[in-house]
């Protein structure tokens, strides 16, 4: 090989040709014993180190030597076998040692410029020229290095000798190093301000600290300082300027420049230290903020993507936590003004399904689905929707029977199924679920009885829901009144058939249906006293003839509030189908006989109480629906019906439908009937109420009073105010099943 590196001080070497000869004799060996073994000259050192000292000059110098590289390493090697080795390491290092301190430094030192990226291409100049000038002195001293230094433990090999000169002179040196860190600080900052650096100078003089084992201690300490510093008022100056999601987003992006940072330049070991400096300074310093001023906003136009960077940020500085208070502390404020706003009752459910739906997709889509924040949600639904008592429950229940009397308004069947499982959840939410089942059973008994429901499939989908959250017992009055519904189907079968073996006792066409249903499956209803006409009396007592013949022992009870029928009226315009409530009817058959009559005579023919055939009356008289014309004498109260008003069917009556529906206002929840469901519930609510007290009471036969109402109120399965059972205490000793301690009046003793 021959190499010829004079223009960068390298070695002249030379090539040796010998000719190789085919078929040649076979070379005699010669065996010379000598005695002695042979002297070096008298001035060998001396004349090699010389030798050795110009090629080490020449290559400090970059100039060209004029020895070969086989020459100058045979020199080494004749030096070290003839023990002078310790004497050339020892000239060898002074050498170089004498280089850096009188060459390199005050080349590095001469810079006066204000400039720090100048110093660091001065450093970095010095510093790859002494690795490369190293190179090749170790190239020439391979032989020391590999024999006497090796096997000398106290002597640093060349290449580490070469690093320990440079790092004693140049980069220990007070001035070098202060210029040199100061560089780089400021280069990396003007980085980070968006400022193109060199960054292959920095990784450089960067990768010199790591080979001089400078790295943790010069730099990398001042350099997490200064981060610290910078990130400190970036983080203070950000928070204040810009929006919460754009702050996230620039906390995001610093991160990620970081990361990059130490993948171009910057040693591994320094990540974990610098990111945590980044996340506290932008992060953990600034939690609070971040969720006071920007949580809200995020949450409330569904900004789900900057809500999961929120999320896994927050997540890096451990303020989850933090994050769940901001998440209990917003729902139950939304939730809470849906709930107690009385204006926006009739919207309450839908508002909270939408809210609820919002929240889940929040969950799914920006927390992970983390089970604690599951949790946190849930604890914070059910506080706010029983913040105010009974009302959500009944609305849930009006909700659901609107639905089930609708189909949904063209919803398809798996969607209308999927908003079912929905109001599950809001029904599981809250504790006042005996006021669901009061108002969900009394209107399921009105959309059985008057054929409003759209789906019975629906109608059981929803009470096997219902069985499925609350168990048997809650439903099976829901279940006995479907059962009432299919065996009156049954029972209305068999009395056709027996209708139309006996139908020359009862005169006329008129079609029956009635629902026979067990008192103790459905709400109690108040029976209203009524003079039906004569033509409905006799089907009634016709049909009872045959259901107790069918079933001797039982009784039945008519109950006319539920009735309707369909009756048929010739107009002059035409023939219509009026559907209509029995008392409408039994009201409107009166004027088949008379052309007009009075309120009072109505009264005494039907013996139906003022309120109702008031209403009744009404209903006949308003609207679209005018089937009889009023005459009042009271012009102060037209809108309400007198005593003194008069009433003739109105021939000229027209609508465009054959088949009209008159609507009847006492078929609609009045206020009264609301009332009354409501003060059921409490009704059965102080049979509960007593239950868990003396059921504890049993148990612990002596307890305070305190201790009493707390452990009552934590079985009860509906919020009681410490009042309310205060009186059912007070009741329970009236009855004599507790007793008040004569010297303690709060503490109760339990009566066996």
């Amino acid at each position: 090989m021959t190499s010829n590196l004079r223009s960068s001080g390298g070695f002249n070497t030379s090539n040796t040709s010998k000719k190789l000869v085919v078929g040649a004799a076979p070379v005699k060996k010669i065996v010379i014993n000598l005695k002695e073994a042979p002297k070096l000259p008298e001035n060998y050192e001396e004349e090699t180190w010389q030798k050795l000292h110009s090629a080490i000059n020449a290559i400090n110098h970059s100039k060209s030597v004029q020895y070969s590289l086989e020459e100058l390493y045979k020199a080494v090697e004749n030096l070290c076998q003839n023990k002078m080795a310790g004497n050339l390491y020892n000239r060898l290092q002074a050498t170089i040692d004498n280089h850096i301190l009188t060459e390199e430094l005050p080349r590095v030192l001469q810079s006066r410029s204000l400039d720090p990226t100048f110093t660091l291409t001065l450093v970095n100049s010095a510093w790859t020229d002494h690795c490369d000038r190293m190179i090749k002195i170790r190239s020439v001293f391979l032989y020391l290095d590999r024999t006497f230094v090796m096997q000398s433990q106290s002597l640093r090999s060349l290449w580490d000798l070469g690093l320990y000169l440079f790092r004693t002179h140049i980069t220990s040196n007070e001035d070098v190093l202060k210029k040199t860190i100061l560089g780089l600080l400021q280069s990396i900052e003007n980085e980070r301000k968006g400022e193109t650096v060199d960054r292959g100078l920095i990784k450089s003089l960067l990768r010199m600290f790591m080979s001089l084992g400078q790295y943790n201690d010069k730099f990398e300490q001042p350099f997490l300082e200064s981060s610290s510093e910078f990130y400190g008022k970036e983080g203070e100056r950000y928070i204040d300027e810009t929006d919460v999601a754009d702050y996230l987003k620039h906390v995001e992006k610093r991160l990620l420049e970081e990361n990059e940072r130490v993948m171009h330049y910057l040693d591994i070991g320094t990540k974990k230290a610098l990111i945590t400096v980044v996340e506290r300074q932008l992060l953990e310093n600034h939690v609070g903020n971040i969720l006071k001023k920007g949580f809200q906003p995020l949450m409330n136009d569904n900004r789900t993507t900057d809500l999961s960077r929120m999320y896994v940020l927050l997540a890096r500085v451990n303020a989850l936590d933090k994050l769940k208070i901001a998440l209990k502390d917003y729902v139950r404020t939304v939730g809470t003004s849906i709930v107690s706003d009385t204006e926006k009752d009739p919207n309450m459910v839908q508002d909270l399904l939408e809210f609820k739906s919002k929240l889940d997709i929040v969950m799914e889509q920006s927390f992970n689905k983390n089970e604690s924040f599951s949790n946190t949600l849930k604890e914070s639904f059910e506080q706010f929707i029983n913040s105010r008592p009974n009302k959500p429950a009944e609305l849930v229940a009006k909700y659901i029977d609107n639905l089930l009397k609708t189909g949904g308004r063209g919803m398809s069947e798996e969607d209308l199924e999927k908003l079912f499982d929905r109001l599950m959840v809001l029904f599981r939410y809250i504790q006042g679920k005996d006021v669901f089942e009061a108002f969900y059973k009394k209107d399921l008994a009105k959309r059985l009885l008057l054929n409003k429901s759209s789906s019975i499939d629906a109608e059981k989908s929803v009470v096997a829901r219902i069985k499925t959250e609350c168990g048997s017992t809650f439903t099976s009055k829901l279940e006995g009144m479907f059962k009432d519904m299919d065996l009156t189907k049954d029972i209305m079968a068999n009395f056709s058939i027996w209708r139309s073996q006996n139908e020359n006792e009862v005169g006329g066409n008129i079609e029956l249906n009635v629902s026979v249903l067990t008192t103790g499956y459905w709400p109690p209803y108040n029976l209203i006293e009524v003079k039906l006409p004569k033509e409905f009396l006799e089907l009634q007592e016709f049909f009872k003839r045959f259901y107790l013949m069918k079933h001797g022992g039982r009784k039945l009870q008519w109950n006319n509030s539920l009735g309707h029928c369909v009756l048929q009226a010739s107009f002059p315009a035409g023939r219509k189908e009026l559907q209509v409530s029995l008392f409408q009817a039994t009201v409107l058959m009166l004027f088949n006989e008379n052309a007009t009559l009075g309120y009072k005579d109505i009264s005494v023919i039907t013996g139906l109480d003022d309120k109702e055939l008031s209403r009744t009356l009404n209903s006949l008289t308003q609207g679209a629906t005018k089937i009889l014309l009023r005459e009042t004498k009271n012009q102060t109260e037209k809108k309400d019906i007198s005593d003194s008003d008069s009433f003739t069917f109105n021939k000229k009556f027209t609508h465009k439908l054959v088949r009209i529906k008159v609507n009847s206002v006492q078929m609609k929840e009045t206020q009264e009937e609301q009332k009354k469901t409501e003060d059921d519930v409490f009704q059965n609510r102080q049979y509960q109420v007593d239950a868990a007290i003396v059921r504890i009471m049993k148990t612990r036969k002596i307890l305070t009073h305190a201790l009493l109402v707390s452990e009552a109120t934590s079985q009860l399965g509906f919020s009681v105010k410490p009042l309310d059972l205060k009186k059912r205490i007070e009741s329970l000793i009236d009855r004599e099943y507790l007793e008040r301690d004569p010297n303690n009046p709060q503490l109760y003793s339990y009566l066996a």
